[in-house]
Order: structure tokens, then sequence, then C-alpha cells
């Protein structure tokens, strides 16, 4: 079996490492503690690079990275990922933006308490200077205060979530979101940049581009209120240093709580030497466990990348975002990976592959058909095939393609089903997505079953008789394989039994597998 070759650049925890090193059709390359110019001599290696802030894809990399499809972002931010020249080369870039969000979200909440109520100067004058002098620490409540809150995603929203709990008046501004997606929570919403101009306190929660540098300069804090508090968790350069170190200089801003500079480290930054502004040094991913989902979504990532299964979070896709709704991306993904099920499952010759849809997803078929065709002619043809190159690849090999709108009859607002047709027969999946982004196979040929579509699956597929569950967990046991989850279907007189486990399954085991009686089918999957 070839394997591919996933090098970790940057250290990440060693809960990711450990991932990666159970795959069997992976090689690891941990060059995280290699100087650059070392590194930089085994990138030909690399079929998926995992990167972090200290190294930089750009030009140099991408030329000596002649391999690479994938690079992940070990983290949120991809200022240092040259996207344009990743795609220009046919390389997918993908971050991980959602294992640190309570992390950012808390340190955040931490500190407008602190600005609030000037804790860390408290500390410090008792603490270093052993001075008790109560009347120095004159705070303020945040009861009664508005919190303005300038994008609304991931951790803007848990953050306007948390302040409502204080009893703080919420608004935000973000011109990308549906205002309900705001006002549903009890938070005002609002397109008048002005609005969050006048507000006590001013979170910033949006990606670094060239529409958000500088977005809070000379001109917007003069529209401020006198003794406003401002504070920055997300990017360093969305607000303007200079501007802000004149500003807190004059009173103008009261307090700053700032987590992230322009140029770091940033141990000269005259913001330093302020006293009315508290810094951290970019910790708001510094928690246990956000280090430890970052590392393990960052591994899963990178392995479903290499596999061709899907490319989770990708950041350059040939589809504009701002074209489709949020709600979507879960479904390209949900599709590509039900595409690259399938394909493992009926390995033969492809003839056709339809796609059905029903309800708002079916508006975006063609979106959708792309996603299916990546994910299957990955698994057969490998890293020639991309999302610009995989319908025109399909048309050579004579993969006929349909796609149906359904009409409305299933449980599920939202449905996809794909259709596969090889020299086996005919094989159908279907799935959806729950809660905006937890996919789920809901069907496999008319078993109704829910499966998260990840993971080492084991199909078996029998009559439906007493004592078969037994046999496959006591054969599964006698090779030492854990079962990680297991879901059962029925449908007539037979059964189909997905079982999820912790470890490779070899051919010796499937075959045991498939001797037992009442079996009438087997397959393997990786996803």
């Amino acid at each position: 079996m070839s394997k591919f070759t996933i090098m970790v650049c940057d250290h990440i925890h060693q809960s990711g490492l450990d991932l990666l090193e159970k795959a069997a059709d992976v090689e690891v390359l941990n060059l995280a503690s290699l100087p650059k110019e070392e590194l930089e001599k085994e990138l030909h290696k690399a079929d998926v690079a995992i990167t972090r802030s200290s190294t930089d894809v750009d030009e140099s990399f991408l030329s000596l990275a002649t391999k690479l499809r994938a690079v992940v972002r070990a983290g949120v931010g991809v200022d240092n990922v040259d996207i344009e020249a990743s795609s220009k080369r046919g390389v997918v870039v993908m971050n991980v933006p959602t294992a640190n969000t309570i992390a950012a979200v808390e340190l955040t909440c931490a500190h407008i308490l602190s600005a609030i109520r000037n804790f860390p100067g408290a500390n410090a004058q008792l603490k270093v200077e052993r001075v008790w002098k109560r009347e120095d620490w004159y705070g303020t409540e945040l009861k009664g205060k508005k919190l303005g809150i300038i994008g609304f995603g991931n951790i803007g929203s848990r953050v306007g979530k948390r302040m409502k709990a204080f009893e703080v008046e919420v608004i935000t501004y973000d011109p990308y979101i549906n205002p309900t997606k705001a006002t549903d929570l009890g938070i005002a919403y609002t397109r008048d940049f002005d609005e969050i101009l006048a507000c006590d306190i001013i979170t910033i929660h949006t990606p670094k581009n060239k529409e958000t540098i500088n977005i809070i300069d000379k001109e917007q804090i003069a529209k401020m209120k006198n003794g406003v508090i401002l504070i920055n968790c997300a990017r360093g350069g969305l607000y303007n240093e200079d501007a802000l170190f004149e500003a807190l200089e004059s009173g103008k801003v009261r307090w700053a709580g700032i987590d992230v500079f322009t140029k770091e480290p940033a141990t000269s930054n005259k913001l330093l030497d302020l006293p009315n502004i508290y810094v951290t040094p970019h910790i708001g991913a510094n928690t246990l466990e956000s280090q430890e989902k970052i590392a393990i979504e960052a591994a899963e990532a990178a392995l479903e990348s290499a596999r061709g299964s899907s490319f989770p979070n990708a950041l350059n896709l040939p589809i504009k975002e701002t074209e489709l709704p949020d709600f979507m991306k879960a479904y390209l993904e949900l599709v590509q990976k039900m595409a690259f099920f399938a394909i493992q499952v009926n390995k033969n010759e492809i003839r056709s592959i339809k796609l059905e849809a029903q309800g708002e997803v079916s508006e975006y078929l063609s979106s959708l058909s792309t996603f299916a065709l990546v994910g299957i002619l990955n698994a057969t043809i490998g890293d020639k095939v991309n999302y610009v190159n995989a319908p025109y690849v399909a048309k050579e090999r004579g993969v006929e393609i349909a796609l149906e709108v359904k009409t409305l009859q299933d449980v599920y607002k939202n449905q996809i089903r794909l259709t596969l047709l090889t020299q086996d027969g005919e094989f159908s999946v279907s799935g959806t997505v729950f809660n905006e982004n937890t996919p789920k196979i809901v069907e496999i040929n008319h078993f109704e079953l829910d499966i998260a579509p990840k993971g080492r699956m084991i199909l078996f597929r029998n009559n439906d008789t007493p004592g078969v569950i037994g046999f496959v967990g006591t054969t599964l046991a006698k090779h030492n394989i854990n079962i990680a989850d297991f879901r059962l279907g029925r449908y007539g007189k037979e059964a189909l039994a997905v079982i999820l486990v912790d470890d490779e399954v070899s051919n010796e085991v499937i075959k045991e597998l498939a001797g037992i009686e009442a079996c009438l089918s087997i397959k393997y999957v990786v996803l």
C-alpha cells in the first residue's frame, strides 16, 4: 500500500501527532524542531503540510514543495499563507477556525473585565509594590453599559451571549450575516458603523484583510465617547496602533485590552509604555483544551485531504463563498465525503453518478456535483483531480452525471442523496447536516442509520438473525480491535451494521468476519 507523506512543520499538541501516527496509510515527518533551512530540504516529500505561525507558506515554500496538494494551518489566522500563490499551484489551503473559539471568547471577556475593574493594576500594586490603597482602584460596573461587537462570527457571537449575562446592552455590526443571527439571541443588529462607535465598550472579532486593516483609526476614534474601552483579541492591525496610542495618552480611550499586535513579538511596542492598557502576548488560543483540539482537528484535516475524502474549511475553493449561504459549506464537505465513501464500498468502473437534493440545498446542485466528483475521482485516480478540473476529468472518462431536484418527502428539511452506478450495480447514500455544522449519513441503500462520516468503518450486511452482533464483537475483540460506535439499520429481512473502530482492520479480519454464516457482504471504509 502506497503511503501519503504528511509533514508537520511547526509544533502541535501530541494528541494530533498520535492521530497521524496511527494511520497506516500515512508516513509522518515531524520536522517542527528543524531549522527552517533544513526543513526546506525535505519539502519535496510532502503531500500535505501542517503549519502554524512560525512557517511562512510563500512562493519559496511552494516552489520547493513540488508534491504538495494541501496545507493545513493549525489555527485560525492564515496571514503567513500566500493563498493566491497556493491556488495557482493547485494547493488547497485549510485552517482550523473553531477549535480555539472558547479560549478566545474567554480571553476577550477577561480583558473586558480587567478594563472595567482594573484588576491587573490593583493586583500589581498590592503584590509587587506591597501597597494597600483601595482608593486607587475605583472601577465601573458592566451592568447597564453598551457593548459594541464588530464581527459576529463564532467568537463575536459567543462574547455577546456571555456579556448578556452581565446585563450589558449588546449591539453588533457585521454586514455579512443575516441580522436574525444576532436578534435571535436578543442582541441588537446595526448596519450603521457609527452606532458601534457610540458604545461604552468596543470589541473587534473580524479576520484581517484589506477591508478590516485599520478599521479603527483616528477618524473612528474621534467619533467615540470620551472614556471608551477598546478590546482586540482578534488580529493585530485592526486598530491603528499610532491612533490608539494617541487616544490612550490623551484619555479619549480610558482603557484598552490588547492581545494582538501589528508586529510580533511586541516587546518594544510603544503601547506597552502606557499605564492604561492591559496586554497579553497573543495567547487567545493558549489553553490546554484548545491546543489539543487544534492539533486533533488539524491532523484530521490533513488525513482527509491526503486521502482526498474532503478538504475541511478550505479557504481557496473555486466557488465564491460570498455567493453561497453559510449553511452550504457543511453540505459541500458532506457530499464529497459521501462520494468518497460510496466509491470505497463499490470499487469498480464508474458508469454514472446521480445526485438528488431536497430543500434549500437543491438550489446549489451544480456546486454539490463538483464536490461529489472530487470525492469519487480522488479515490480512483488520486491528486490529479481538483475542484476546477473534476467535471472535465469525469467527462473524459465517460462518467455521466445526473442532477435531480426532489419534492420534500422526508423528515429532513435538507437532504442529499448520491447514487453510484458501477459494473457491480447501484449503491446509494444519503446525508444531511444538523445544527448547521454536524454532517450525518442517514441512509445507505434503504437502510436508515445515523453516522458521522469520519473514521474507520466496517459495513456488515447480514440476514437479520439472532446472535450476529455477538459474533462480530467477539471476532473484533479477538484481534484487539476496539469498537468506538455501532449503528444498526434494518430493511426487510436484512440488517446493516456500520461499526466504527479505533484500530486498523486487516484483510484477514475482514475475511474472518465474512465467514460468519449470516454475512451477506462486508466492506471496510476509511474516511
